[in-house]
């Protein structure tokens, strides 16, 4: 599984906040499965919300407390969340070493030592996690490291508790996605054929991932405003993969888009398909969690529902 910034005992609601809309989700497991048994979800004015990594993200705080309130409120006001975030708010680094010190505070301090220079603010004012990733072949390991701005984290922290409820755990929205495939019936397929990628598109931002087994061993986040086409950087990420990473083709595509049915997805799936010869399929939450009789299968829906189900599922 994938890092996290906090730990705390397993909440049973998520909460997603993320530029263009805000929704919760309650889940329950059972002997039977996950299933999600209430949600809500609600849109919020464009540029409410700035997912950016090292400036404030939250422009209208009113706006963003009253739709946090709103939807906390419709799955029975929880005390304790678990809170998904925009990938575009964190650094994801993938730091290799040739040797682990024995000690885990010796190591802490290394990755730290490591990715110092890699970030544009100071250490000393990030939230920072790690988490082991694959064993390299000459015995050393590498570690998949997310840097947050603190004072970021807690400009979130703060929406949530002004509506009552404290955000015990902390994630990224890419993070949880990957994390929902793991739990799915496709995850034994998966891990026994070899890699796959998950391509996350949002208005905002686009993230690629390549997770080998249970690990990522590439992680790649791109504002929308980026020069080239999504399609070129998934060409280029997979030239990288068979030349660097050792890959032999990809398993599987699973493409996790805001806006599922919109043209421009449709068309990059087509692409996708061209370019890389793997199957591409779209990321479907019913593959992990049952939906009750109540909640509508819309893809949109599906879309808004499949990271804090995943963040929620991945602690249970």
């Amino acid at each position: 599984m994938l890092p996290r910034w906090f730990s705390s005992p397993p909440p049973t609601v998520g909460l997603e906040i993320a530029p263009r809309r805000v929704t919760a989700v309650s889940v329950a497991r059972s002997r039977g499965g996950a299933s999600v048994t209430a949600h809500a979800t609600e849109p919020i004015p464009a540029g409410a919300i700035a997912p950016v990594l090292n400036a404030h993200n939250i422009v209208d705080r009113a706006v963003v407390d009253a739709a946090v309130g709103r939807v906390l409120a419709a799955v029975g006001g929880p005390s304790r969340i678990g809170l998904v975030l925009p990938d575009s708010v964190a650094k994801v680094s993938l730091v290799r070493f040739d040797q682990v010190p024995a000690k885990a505070s010796d190591y802490d301090a290394l990755i730290r030592w490591q990715v110092r220079k890699a970030v544009p603010f100071p250490l000393e004012r990030a939230q920072l996690t790690w988490t082991d990733g694959v064993q390299l072949p000459d015995g050393g390991r590498e570690a998949v490291v997310v840097l947050m701005r603190q004072d970021i984290v807690e400009e979130y922290e703060a929406i949530c508790a002004a509506a009552g409820a404290h955000a015990g755990l902390v994630d990224l929205a890419s993070f949880n996605l990957v994390n929902l495939v793991l739990l799915s019936d496709l995850a034994p397929a998966l891990t026994a054929a070899g890699d796959w990628l998950l391509v996350h598109v949002t208005p905002e931002y686009s993230t690629l991932a390549i997770v080998r087994g249970d690990r990522l061993v590439f992680y790649r986040n791109r504002l929308a405003d980026a020069e080239g086409h999504l399609a070129d950087l998934v060409h280029q990420t997979a030239m990288y993969y068979e030349d660097r990473l050792g890959g032999t083709g990809f398993s599987r595509v699973i493409v996790a888009a805001g806006e599922p049915d919109h043209a421009e997805v449709r068309d990059l799936r087509i692409a996708l398909e061209g370019r890389l010869r793997s199957p591409v399929e779209t990321l479907d939450l019913r593959r992990t969690a049952t939906l009750t009789d109540r909640i509508d299968a819309a893809p949109d829906l599906l879309a808004a529902l499949s990271a804090p189900v995943g963040l929620v599922l991945r602690e249970a």
